[in-house]
Order: structure tokens, then sequence, then C-alpha cells
């Protein structure tokens, strides 16, 4: 219900406040559990609803112990988070002595209740920074940041969320300081959890606060963490390390991303722990380097490192022939993020060597590899074109072409997008001629992803370079060729917007024909390219090709097909925009009051879309009636239905 529970809170708190004094022990701890829910229901509001029960709350929380005491202090936890600071900041300091008595408490339960408080109590406005660096901290390092606590992961969550609150209130080096050095201890999912604790406190709040000597522990730390993983060799790319491997990568480039350009200094070490760990046997570790040099290469570039981010293509690019597919992956992933940041230019080895050692890479099929070399190769299309031969480029895009039937969407998008900057980089004849080609191909979802292409090729180089071609293709008389063309046109007209004011009248005479066409396909794709058509060319003078297209449109509105009659009734949406309500309008009339139910239907559907669109534009189109007079009387009128000029103008 969540804040749904405010009307009824008072009451509802009321009818349970008696149970808070009552002699039986579970209908306490019943009533201390429905508090807190209720509490946790209303937050942040209705901190007045619960004023019968806060001094019983209180009272209870102070004098009870065991199960009752954790319904009590979890029942005092969801409260004090609704209160008003100096409220918060009195409550709290009444009830923090129990919780630090607590800390020593054997039971499982009552650690994760008093870690939950904490939290709530620390993130509350009037609880000051100081009384927690005095009062709470020395005790709750000692008692919860040992190893036991990182071996169940409920307390181990628990552990860290409090932390990284407990931060939020005193600073980022405070809580640092404390746990750096156990980046070095001998457990290793204890060290898993200082590491996910330090990167989210440096997440959220920076490294401004981190002195020399601290940074310099920091970095030692997280450098003999990362290095000291445990990894099963058996097992082959992210199988070995899972999450716990993740969270070492996560707080490695976070702290190196915190620290920034301070980074300097280390990078060297950093750099030489990376490519000791290509070298490594286990995939798994040769992928976690790889992932890492993605994450620093920002702050190598930061520190103006050129030379040593040169020095790690050139050691990536060795290792391209690398035989685990998710280990190619990342090594991909790597060289794109050191692209990214350091150039073309100045990127070794040259892109010229680059580019064809990843021509026979696309033809990998497994996810990750696909994706990464694709936009590797997109980037290098795009910022670095002029490094490679046209010749190259154009094996390229027949490598792309089975790209762009990939399962993944995002693999079709990119490669769909690297066509683009292709054509951009060597003129759209030849790879237009390569797409026109590929919609002969049976896969209907390697046509659709050929039609965007060739729209995307349209929109970079311009629609006069790519229309001859793809209107002449449509003389083929073949199905699928016609029904590509007009795809394609469709996704254009969208792409282009109003650019397809200077090529409306040159495709009209190939939409007439596919709107005329006995194929359904064709009716609802001609259908779909008038949509985006129309919708470009809004207000720039082009209503006469427009009504010429609406009466080809317009008998589709019988169709039986449910996606001709949605594609028919978005074309006529699109021409209602540009041509404006009062002209469909005078189509619908004719068909609103016929004998026949089917055609009554189609005709209404047309109305309430122009009616929801446009219902006060459509008051000028209404039809006029003039009055009868009746033949007993000359001088009144009957029905007489007349609205002037002057009419509609006031």
């Amino acid at each position: 219900m969540g804040c749904a529970v405010l009307p009824y809170l008072r009451e509802l708190v009321e009818i349970v406040s008696k149970g808070l004094t009552d002699d039986q022990q579970k209908v306490k701890t019943m009533t201390a559990l429905t508090v807190a829910a209720l509490a946790e229901a209303a937050y942040p509001y209705g901190v007045e609803s619960f004023d019968p029960i806060i001094r019983p709350l209180w009272k209870g929380a102070l004098g009870h112990h065991g199960k009752m005491l954790a319904a009590f202090l979890k029942a005092v936890g969801f409260v004090i988070p609704l209160m008003e600071e100096n409220y918060a900041s009195h409550y709290t300091r009444i009830v923090m002595p129990i919780l630090l008595r607590e800390f020593h408490s054997p039971d499982e339960e009552m650690k994760k209740i008093v870690l939950k408080v904490i939290k709530q109590c620390v993130s509350t406005a009037g609880v000051e920074p100081e009384y927690i660096r005095k009062e709470i901290l020395p005790e709750f390092f000692k008692n919860f940041w040992i190893r036991r606590m990182a071996l169940d992961r409920r307390n181990y969550n628990q552990v860290v969320e409090t932390t990284v609150e407990l931060a939020n209130k005193v600073g980022c080096s405070d809580i640092v300081s404390r746990i750096v050095d156990d980046l070095k201890d001998d457990s290793e999912p204890y060290r898993r959890m200082v590491m996910e604790t330090v990167q989210q406190v440096l997440e959220n709040l920076g490294s401004g606060d981190i002195d020399e000597r601290l940074e310099e522990r920091l970095i030692d730390g997280i450098l003999y963490a990362f290095q000291e993983q445990a990894v099963d060799a058996s097992l082959t790319g992210s199988n070995a390390f899972g999450k716990e491997g993740q969270v070492m990568l996560d707080g490695f480039g976070t702290v190196v991303n915190a620290l920034g350009e301070r980074c300097k200094p280390y990078l060297k070490q950093i750099a030489g722990t990376i490519k000791w760990r290509l070298n490594n046997k286990a995939p798994s570790v040769r992928m976690q380097a790889a992932d890492l040099i993605g994450r620093i290469a920002v702050v190598m570039k930061a520190c103006g490192e050129d030379q040593l981010m040169g020095h790690l293509g050139v050691v990536l690019y060795e290792y391209l022939g690398e035989e685990y597919p998710e280990v190619l992956g990342s090594i991909l992933g790597a060289l794109r993020a050191i692209v990214n940041v350091i150039g073309m230019t100045k990127m070794t080895p040259p892109i010229s060597d680059l580019l064809p050692r990843l021509t026979p890479i696309l033809r990998n099929r497994h996810e990750k590899v696909q994706e990464n070399c694709i936009d590797l190769v997109g980037r290098v299309a795009d910022r670095g074109a002029e490094f490679v031969s046209a010749k190259e480029w154009m094996r390229i895009c027949f490598e792309l072409l089975e790209m762009l039937k990939a399962h993944r969407k995002s693999i079709r998008r990119a490669a769909v997008s690297t066509f683009g900057y292709i054509a951009k980089a060597i003129g759209p004849q030849d790879v237009l001629h390569t797409l026109l080609n590929n919609l002969k191909v049976q896969d209907r979802q390697m046509r659709v992803c050929t039609t965007v292409a060739i729209a995307i090729v349209a929109e970079t180089c311009g629609p006069f370079t790519v229309l001859p071609a793809v209107m002449n293709e449509y003389r083929v008389p073949e199905l699928n060729i016609q029904n590509g063309v007009l795809k394609a046109l469709s996704f254009m007209f969208e792409y282009i917007g109003d650019m397809a004011k200077d090529y409306i009248y040159a495709v009209s005479p190939l939409l007439e024909d596919a709107l005329m066409d006995r194929d359904p396909v064709h009716r609802q794709t001609g259908c779909a390219t008038v949509k985006h058509l129309s919708l470009g060319v809004v207000g720039l003078g082009c209503e006469d090709v427009l009504i010429h297209l609406l009466n080809y449109v317009w008998p589709n509105v019988f169709e039986e097909s449910p996606h001709v009659i949605q594609a028919t009734l978005d074309a006529i949406q699109g021409l209602i925009v540009a041509l404006g309500p009062n002209i469909v309008l005078s189509y619908c009339y004719q068909g609103l009051y016929h004998p026949a139910r089917k055609v009554r239907e189609a005709y209404w559907k047309v109305y309430n879309l122009l009616y929801i669109y446009a219902s006060d534009a459509l008051v000028s189109g209404y039809p006029t009636y003039q009055g009868q007079l009746k033949e007993d009387d000359t001088s009144s009128e009957e029905n007489c239905y007349v609205r002037t000029t002057m009419e509609l103008f006031i």
C-alpha cells in the first residue's frame, strides 16, 4: 500500500497501541512489528499519528531483552526517520546505548536489526557527525568489521550498507582510513567486503578528503586485493570469478577514476600488473585484466600517459588471437576504450594495421565479440576512415551483412550505424549496391535490417544519392524486393524529416503503384511511407500531392487485416496533421450514415480519430443545413441549422 495507508494511519495506530503494554510477550512482539510495518509504509509522512505510542515504544526498548527487544528496536528504527531533526536527535541518543550494548550480541538476527536501526538513525538529519565519530564508530568497527560477517551474504550486505550510510554522515576519509588496511587481509570474502564498501563510499563522496598517505595505502591495498584473487583455472570466462570478480573489478575501476590525476605516480605499477595478468593461463584472469584497461583508459589520458596507453594497445593487439570468445570480447572492449581516448592518429598499432586484423573477427558468432568488434570498427569508420583503403571497407561491409540478423538488438543497431559511417567514408554507391542485393534474401529480419541500413546511408550521404537506385530496384517484379524498397523509403522519410519536401513529387508515382497493388503488404508498407512522408512535409506547401496520395490511401479503410488497417489509420492520422482535419472530415461524410454497418464502422473509426485529434478545428468544417419553412406558417422555421462566418469568428 505504501503511502495509501496515511488516511487510516492514526486509527490503525490507536487500535494496536494497547498491545505494546500487554502482558503477553507474543502480543507485544507482534504489535511492535506492526508499528514497524506501518511506519515503513508511511515514510516520510505521518509522525503525528505515532504520538500515542512513542513513549511506550521507547520504554519497551529500554526494558526488554532478546527477541522482544529486536521487535521494539525494529519499530524504533522505522519511526525515527519520520521525526523532525531535533526530536530525531533526542530519541536517537536515548536508544543508542541499547544499540551499542547489543553490538556484542551473539544472535545473528539481532545483529541484522541493530545494523538496520543504526543505518536508519544515522541517515536522519538531526544526528551530529561528531557524535557518530565519538560514540558509534569505534564500537561499530570493533564488532562488525570482522571476518565472520563477510561469510553470510545477508550480514555482508547489511554491514556494507550501514558503513556507506555512516560515511555519508562523517565523510569519506574517516571510514576508508579504518578499513583500508583490511584490503590486505588473508580472508578473501573479507577483502571483497572492504573493496565493495570503498567503491560505494568513493562513488557517493569522491576522493576530495583523502590525503596523500591514505591514497598510497588505498592504491597498495587494491593492487594487493586484485592480485590475490583466488581463481579456478579449470573454469572459463566470467564463470571463474562470477560476482566476486566483478566486485574487485568495479572497486579497482572506481578507486582509480575517483582519484583521477592523483593516480599518475601509480599508473606504471598498475599497467605492469595488468600486463602480467594478461599473460595468465586462466582465461578469467586475462578477461578481468582486459576489462580493467577499459575502466581506467580515461584516467590514463587525463594523466597524459599516451605512451603507456600506446604500449598497452600494442600488447592487446598481440592478444587478438585469443581462443576464448569471452576474453577476446574483453580485449576488443579494451582496445575500443584506448582508441576512444587516444585518438586515431596517435594509436599504436596504426589503424591501417589494426582494422585488417578485425575483419576476420567479425565472423565470430559469440555475441560479446560481435558487439565489441562492431563498436570498434564503427568508431574507426566514424573518426579515422581515411587510414584504411576503400577495398578493406567493402570487405567489412560484406561481413557486416551477416551481423544484420544477429539475435541481440544492440548488435544489429551497431551494424546499421556502421554502414552509415562507411558510406560517409567511401561514398554511398558501392555500399548501396551491396545492400540492394541483400533485399533478395529470404530471411525477413535480414531484409528489415538492410532497409534500415539503406535509410541510414540516405540520411548520412543525402537522399539524392540513394533514391534513384532504390526506386529503380522497385521495377524488379518480386514481392520481397518491392516490399524492401517501400520499407527503406518508409525508414528514410522517417529519418530525413522536412528534407522530404524535395523528393515527395519524385516518389509519389511509386507510392501510387504500391497503394493500388493487390498484395496487402505492399499497401501496408505504402501507407507507412505516406505517414512518415506527410509528417515530414507539414506546412511546406505539398498539400496537392498529399491529397492525391490520400485518394489512394482512403479505399484501404475497409481492409480486414489488422496490420493493414492499423497502417492505413496511421497514414490517415499523418495526413490529418499535414492537410488539416477538415479535408479528411469531408471524406468521412459520405459513409457516416451509410446503410451498411461495416461501412459505418470504418468511417466512424476515422471520425473518432479526427474528433480526438482536433475537435475544435472541426467546427468550421461541419455542414450548414438551410432551414425549411413550414407549409402552414411562413414566418417560423423548423430545424434551422445556420452558422455564419461571424458566428464562427465570435
